[in-house]
């Protein structure tokens, strides 16, 4: 998912071991790729931004290597019905990867808010002091203006005349 920056897309492409693309999208925000290696070795991924190369992007991507391994080990062998322990194991488990997602959920949301209000900051101090030269410059321009009222101009003060 990309967080912050541009209109929020990015290239991807994912590669196996003998460099065979296996996934290829573009000008994507968010998108799940689910895959099971049939090859052991490097896997390669890469997020390309070259559309739009002048503003910098960040990405959240996460990656689940593996098959969850069974709550109780004795459930890997066993073909019968829990027992109410066991059930209220799995239910509790369940609920914990939902509030686990739910977390990372609400992480990339505070990321963009965050990214959001930074920007926005910066732009109400410049805007400040934009508006802090501009009252000082008129400010003085005022003090000025008011100096030559009160000021008394003599004329002809060349001391030819008594």
């Amino acid at each position: 998912q990309v967080i912050t920056g541009g209109h929020y897309d990015v290239d991807c492409y994912v590669e196996d071991p003998n460099g065979k693309t296996i996934y290829k999208e573009t000008k994507k925000q968010y998108d799940s790729f689910p895959h099971r290696a049939e090859l052991e070795g490097v896997y390669t991924f890469c997020f390309s931004n070259e559309f739009s190369t002048f503003s910098h992007k960040t990405v959240y991507f996460d990656l689940q290597v593996g098959d969850e391994p069974p709550i109780l080990p004795a459930m890997r062998s066993r073909v019968t019905a829990l027992t109410q322990m066991e059930s209220a194991c799995v239910t509790i488990h369940e609920a914990l990867n939902t509030v686990i997602d739910s977390q990372t959920h609400y992480r990339l949301r505070e990321a963009q808010d965050r990214s959001r209000a930074e920007e926005l900051n910066g732009r109400v101090s410049y805007w400040s002091v934009g508006e802090t030269l501009i009252l000082f410059v008129v400010s003085v321009g005022q003090v000025m203006l008011l100096k030559s009222f009160f000021t008394e101009k003599r004329p002809g003060s060349s001391g030819a005349g008594t």
